[in-house]
């Protein structure tokens, strides 16, 4: 099947159609939880006195009643069943409420940014040191070893080359733009990802004859930017989708000699790279795999040669306050995902690499501007990919992940980064 609002259409293999992925991994969400009656009774208690502080309106079924001081507007259709999940859940249970229907906020994005600005304090101090008796422990199925990761990857990123073609810009990047101005628009958008690689290839000083590594492929513009500065590229990746379009894209830009594209885990890449650059792709390492991640990037770096990242980051209290949490975002869009903080990266290169942190800046303003239009793009092609195979479920499932994490870079729960590493030190 074609997308015809793409400019460059592709095909959805029938072997990995998106009706076929979708049968299989969202109906349970529709079912009711089981939790025990004290579960709910605990759950409905914890989160009205929540809710009755935090500055929101939440209409609780036909009832009338309404919680919370005044603010954003929330929903709540189905109280009993919308506390059970909760109950049986923590807030994976609250992400699968809003996906089955059970409740709504004429805007979303408002909802959730109080959430995230108050996410260290929704739960009682009390409960907080109860995190290890109520909340739910990721699957050691999701560790990211080299088999786990291509799971986990594919997970996310196979889902169909189509669904991103429809809610991507003409760069199909898919991570933060960097805007000259807030807001932005639509007509920006293609200019601003462009930026942002730029701006990273110039961090790593990548011009002719640059042997440069790329970990994470995405579907190939930072390597054809890289190449049309007269570098060699080696991009890896371990999204079969992706990697094939890519190739494709990475052909019809004229620069196939200049780059290679193989499906690999970074831990297997051999050789030495002048340069190294990766594009928000630390969040699916893993922090167990932390350490491993930068002595790799150390022994793939030449001497004086630089490294250009960009992440997403977190605060460091709150990385290991939730670090060993299952959450929603882990079960339901980047299973194995853990968001790095700065403190974390630094001591780990410190510690263990001869990477320095030579410089870094944050815009996170500019992430929550990248979703936004994101967001409305999906929005506004919710027919096409219905067309695709994508039920209401993962359309409410897809707007809730879009919506959730603009919340969290609105209110600076969440930030980007782009940090330059040097090769200057000896590991210790």
């Amino acid at each position: 099947m074609s997308v015809p609002t793409s400019r460059h259409p592709v095909s959805q293999p029938a072997s990995r159609s998106a009706a076929a992925v979708d049968a299989g991994r969202w109906p349970q969400v529709a079912c009711r939880p089981k939790a025990s009656r004290i579960r709910t009774a605990i759950a409905e208690r914890v989160v009205r006195h929540a809710l009755e502080r935090l500055p929101l309106r939440v209409r609780l079924g036909s009832t009338g009643e309404t919680l919370g001081p005044g603010g954003p507007l929330m929903e709540v259709h189905e109280p009993r069943s919308f506390f059970r999940r909760i109950g049986a859940g923590g807030l994976i249970g609250f992400g699968e409420s809003y996906m089955a229907g059970e409740w709504e906020a004429r805007d979303l994005v408002a909802v959730l940014t109080v959430l995230a600005d108050h996410a260290a304090t929704i739960i009682p101090a009390p409960l907080q040191k109860l995190r290890a008796v109520w909340a739910l422990k990721q699957p050691s199925a999701h560790r990211n070893t080299p088999e786990g990761s291509r799971d986990n990857i594919s997970h996310h990123y196979d889902l169909s080359n189509d669904l991103f073609t429809l809610f991507l810009d003409e760069t199909l990047s898919y991570s933060s733009a960097l805007f000259r101005a807030l807001p932005a628009d639509e007509s920006l958008l293609a200019a601003a990802q462009r930026r942002k690689i730029d701006r990273l290839l110039d961090a790593a000083q990548v011009g002719p004859g640059t042997r440069l590594l790329e970990i994470g492929t995405g579907w190939g513009e930072l390597a054809i930017r890289a190449a049309a500065r007269g570098a060699q590229v080696l991009t890896i990746t371990l999204s079969e989708e992706q990697g094939e379009l890519a190739g494709d894209r990475i052909r019809r830009a004229g620069v196939e000699g200049a780059v290679t594209v193989e499906l690999l885990d970074y831990r297997q890449v051999k050789g030495t790279f002048d340069a190294v650059v990766s594009v928000e792709m630390i969040e699916a390492v893993g922090a167990e795999f932390w350490p491993e991640y930068f002595m790799t990037l150390d022994r793939l770096t030449a001497p004086g040669g630089r490294i250009a990242l960009q992440a997403i980051t977190m605060p460091h209290d709150r990385m290991l306050a939730s670090k060993d949490t299952y959450t929603w975002i882990q079960k339901y869009i980047f299973p194995g995902g853990l968001l790095p903080s700065v403190e974390a990266v630094e001591q780990i290169t410190g510690e263990r690499t001869g990477l320095r942190m030579a410089r870094r800046d944050g815009f996170g303003a500019h992430y929550a501007e990248t979703l936004r239009l994101w967001r409305e793009r999906f929005t506004e092609r919710a027919q096409q990919v219905e067309a695709l195979g994508f039920d209401e479920t993962f359309r409410r499932m897809w707007t809730f992940y879009l919506a959730y994490s603009e919340a969290g870079f609105r209110s600076g729960y969440l930030d980007v980064q782009q940090m330059l590493l040097t090769k200057e030190g000896t590991p210790r």
